[in-house]
């Protein structure tokens, strides 16, 4: 039997293909210059310290409580799985080390990335799609006030200076979860805890989290920001542009981390 006709209606797999291919192209290079235009909008006065603050807070301080609980049993299991595996070659004194640098390196600037995409980049995107689909921000306009920079700006770098604070206090979190663990319910010595950290823990390993952790906060609010900026067709257009917002923030995160890690460990 021969194929049936093809018709305008039913186009072909190649052609959705290069349909999807060229929409995300056409995204990503509104992603790219609507960074642009706000890393130059945040440059230029009148500076929106208020902003900023309020900003800070929501991205960071209202944080706090869901990367301190993540962290802490992060740092919890990763201690009982590591002593319950070295124990095996009576090596259960370098755990400190081990969890340390596993949450230093990558466990900390990851999980906490994703905690903060989770929790602040959603809301800034559905925040956004809200304005966008009622108006608010062609009223900005509207008023002379530049929506980038009234908007934008203030969480792109608040999200900058608060994502290594939050990688932080998850690092001091979970190695507090790991010391409960490892030395109060396993019996590991805490004095060889302490010093295997302090003999194998480096400078560079928290440059590297550090580093990553702000990378990770730029990306989450330039892609956060961007979704619920361009969302359209009401309520149910700034629920996708949300969820686009978490999964693609994620995804950046994970993408990002092998990079950096790749090329930091080559320097």
């Amino acid at each position: 039997m021969s194929d049936a006709p093809r018709t305008d209606e039913d186009p072909g797999v190649l052609q959705r293909l290069g349909g999807a291919a060229v929409g995300a192209l056409d995204a990503a290079g509104n992603l790219v210059l609507l960074t642009g235009r706000t890393l130059a909008w945040t440059l230029r006065p009148p500076y929106r310290l208020g902003q900023l603050v309020l900003a800070m807070d929501f991205i960071g301080v209202q944080s706090i409580f869901i990367v301190s609980l993540t962290g802490i049993f992060s740092g919890m299991v990763l201690a009982l799985q590591t002593v319950n595996s070295l124990r095996t070659f009576s090596a259960e004194g370098v755990v400190g080390s081990v969890v340390a640098i596993s949450l230093t390196r990558e466990i900390s600037p990851v999980f906490s990335a994703l905690m903060i995409t989770a929790r602040a980049g959603s809301a800034m995107a559905a925040e956004l799609g809200n304005m966008r689909v009622t108006e608010q921000i062609d009223a900005l306009t509207t008023m002379g006030v530049s929506p980038i920079q009234y908007l934008i700006s203030p969480r792109l770098v608040a999200a900058l200076l608060m994502g290594p604070l939050l990688y932080v206090l998850y690092t001091v979190v979970g190695m507090s979860g790991a010391w409960l663990v490892a030395v109060n319910w396993l019996g590991v010595d805490p004095g060889v805890f302490i010093a295997n950290i302090e003999k194998y823990l480096v400078v560079d390993d928290l440059v590297m989290g550090g580093t990553k952790a702000a990378v990770f906060g730029f990306l989450i609010a330039v892609i956060s920001c961007f979704h619920g900026f361009s969302a359209s067709g009401g309520a149910r257009g700034v629920g996708i542009a949300t969820t686009r917002a978490v999964v693609q923030s994620s995804v950046a995160i994970l993408i990002a981390n092998y990079v950096l890690t790749n090329a930091m460990t080559k320097l």
